[in-house]
């Protein structure tokens, strides 16, 4: 009797402490608590009621460091938002991040998705993909149907299309600034030149060495964005990112060049259409920029890491994909289920996928890490390029030689 009641005892202790497991608290910078709490966490303790999940939001600025910082002293979270490539890799390599390699539901996610949060040699990923932003233009569909416009195919037709609405001057025919530089590289150069570059081939090419940015497909993007800036409208080298939104939302501009996390900025304010990125001929293969924005990881240092990974499972299942998707129309679930998209918007971009080959922003992977960093030289030569005071050779020169400069394929 004495050892059936410490039998007893023992699994009552047992079965508490699974139900009772500490609280998995999830560490981000993307403001979306409300959208966790209400919409996220509640469907996944449908399934595991006896599993408690915090979202704890950090600053976006303040999050690399704080981050760190909690890591250092074991005060972290369970769960860790990751941001792509060198921050998480980082992170992984300080023995901060779990090996998810072998984890159930890696395998619904392609190649180009799982590289965000790989060893260089691809044999370890660290982060699961969690959700990308796709790149193309957005277009105000009341002007378009005033001027009798149609979406452009071409890059000819999309000339074409500015050219119009340029020459009736009621509108700017495409809202964007150079003042921040960062819009003329990653919603100019990386939204239209995966199609020069033939998206994944073409980045990986520079990776090997075997390719060279002061080709002629880089010359050729350059010469792109040189004839954007007779179309921005006066002013627009000190227009800004938000003067932009403001300048499109308030119906004043034809064409947006875009990133799909703006969807939500745009909504509510105009007919709101989008078109990808356009070809140079009609039929040609198509690329978009599909960019691996955020992923999701589990503390190597954790106390509850058996919950985190049943939670981080479940994140690859497509219930996880559909109800994120739908909840932050624009980030789109990076995994290979069909998702059932309410905004229609994000709806026309997902759809993308089915019709061309996705790519990352060429710059993120390997290509980074050093001085002079491709990424601000990408900045640099792009808004050269649009404001006219550099020519596109010369800007895809200075790509090559600023990179041969310190990067040995």
């Amino acid at each position: 009797m004495r050892y059936l009641i410490k039998l007893s005892l023992f699994f009552a202790v047992c079965f508490s402490a699974v139900g009772q497991s500490g609280t998995l608290v999830i560490e981000s910078w993307r403001e979306d608590g409300k959208i966790w709490d209400e919409k996220i966490i509640p469907a996944f303790n449908a399934k595991h009621p006896g599993i408690k999940v915090e979202y704890r939001h950090t600053i976006a600025t303040e999050y690399n460091d704080q981050l760190n910082g909690r890591l250092a002293d074991g005060s972290a979270g369970d769960i860790i938002t990751c941001r792509p490539f060198d921050d998480s890799l980082k992170l992984f390599e300080a023995g901060h991040l779990v090996d998810l390699t072998d984890e159930d539901g890696m395998e619904n996610f392609p190649s180009f998705a799982q590289s965000a949060w790989q060893t260089d040699d691809g044999a370890s990923t660290f982060c699961l993909p969690l959700a990308s932003v796709i790149h193309g233009f957005f277009y105000n569909k009341t002007i378009f149907s005033e001027l009798g416009l149609k979406e452009p195919n071409t890059v000819e037709e999309f000339f074409m299309a500015l050219e119009k609405v340029k020459g009736d001057g009621k509108y700017v025919p495409l809202a964007m600034g150079t003042n921040d530089k960062w819009e003329a590289a990653t919603m100019g150069f990386q939204n239209v030149g995966p199609n020069y570059w033939s998206g994944e081939d073409g980045r990986f090419s520079i990776i090997s060495g075997e390719g060279k940015l002061s080709a002629p497909e880089y010359v050729a993007v350059f010469e792109q964005l040189g004839r954007w800036g007779p179309y921005m409208g006066e002013g627009y080298q000190t227009r800004g990112y938000g003067d932009a939104i403001e300048m499109f939302g308030g119906g004043k501009a034809a064409v947006y060049p875009a990133g799909s996390w703006d969807i939500s900025a745009f909504n509510s304010k105009i007919d709101l259409g989008v078109f990808r990125p356009p070809v140079a001929n009609s039929g040609d293969d198509c690329f978009i920029s599909d960019h691996t924005d955020i992923g999701i990881g589990v503390n190597a240092k954790g106390s509850n890491q058996e919950e985190a990974l049943i939670f981080i499972n479940w994140m690859a299942s497509e219930e996880f994909a559909g109800i994120f998707t739908n909840a932050l129309p624009g980030f789109f679930s990076l995994s290979n289920h069909f998702i059932d998209v309410a905004d229609p918007t994000a709806k026309a971009m997902i759809a993308w996928r089915d019709e061309c080959d996705s790519t990352i922003r060429n710059s993120y992977q390997i290509l980074n890490r050093g001085e002079p960093s491709l990424e601000m030289e990408i900045w640099e030569t792009s808004v050269g390029v649009i404001n006219g005071s550099m020519m596109p050779a010369d800007a895809a020169t200075r790509l090559q030689t600023g990179l041969e400069a310190w990067y040995k394929p």
